[in-house]
């Protein structure tokens, strides 16, 4: 998935209001910014990051500027727009470019289903069970290589594991997809110590029958991409409980 607009650098200022950040051009002016993000960011969000916005001409938009990318020092990348790993993996998945379901033709989104939910992705076939996949954006990291989620306490994310262990209680295939936006992790895993409940969570809809699938991305100004398959662990460490 490329970038509608060519990304520009600039500098953080200051992110606020979840969705607002104040940012600095390479040109020297200042603007604000939309932040396609309503989570925490933690690690993502202090002043005077590099990072890269997209702009557009868009009469209907207030804001002239998107957040897409934060750039680390070492090179790497990680994309804060959470609206990206759908639209890549849609892309993905029509393409029969994920192993796990290449034998799926029907590629729908936003299907209502559970209660008052829409799963991210309803994938059809004849002769296959259909197959839920709820797909959850990854960037936190608190440790060299390791990719964790959630970034903060998510009862709808828990909900969504519930819902999950209801469709595949039924016959289904039922599966949580961790899209890993950050070019520097390697490993993967639930960060049980900011959200014990949705790790319980996540244990009883395994224990249910419900898939768990982590994959990173390919990121960089130019677009976002899906890579190879991340493992996760079979547990957790009892101190992320």
């Amino acid at each position: 998935m490329r970038f509608q607009t060519p990304l520009v650098p600039a500098t953080l200022i200051r992110r606020y209001k979840r969705f607002l950040a104040d940012i600095r051009l390479e040109d020297g002016r200042e603007v604000t910014a939309h932040c396609a993000n309503p989570g925490s960011m933690m690690g993502l969000a202090e002043p005077g990051m590099r990072i890269w916005v997209e702009p557009n001409d868009d009469p209907k938009k207030k804001l002239k500027f998107g957040w897409r990318l934060v750039e680390h020092g070492n090179g790497h990348f990680t994309g804060v727009d959470t609206s990206l790993p759908n639209r890549a993996l849609r892309a993905a998945f029509e393409a029969r470019d994920v192993a796990e379901f290449a034998a799926y033709g029907g590629v729908r989104a936003e299907v209502k289903y559970g209660q008052n939910s829409r799963i991210d992705f309803l994938l059809q076939d004849l002769g296959l069970p259909d197959a839920y996949v709820e797909v959850k954006s990854v960037t936190l990291s608190r440790e060299a290589g390791v990719a964790e989620f959630p970034d903060s306490v998510t009862t709808r994310g828990a909900k969504h594991l519930a819902e999950l262990a209801e469709m595949a209680k039924a016959g289904h295939r039922a599966v949580m997809f961790y899209l890993i936006q950050r070019t520097d992790a390697r490993t993967f895993r639930l960060a049980g110590d900011i959200d014990p409940a949705y790790a319980r969570a996540f244990a009883e809809a395994r224990a249910a029958g419900v898939e768990a699938l982590a994959y990173d991305t390919k990121i960089t100004p130019e677009g976002v991409v899906l890579g190879q398959r991340v493992e996760m662990p079979k547990s957790l460490p009892a101190n992320r409980l």
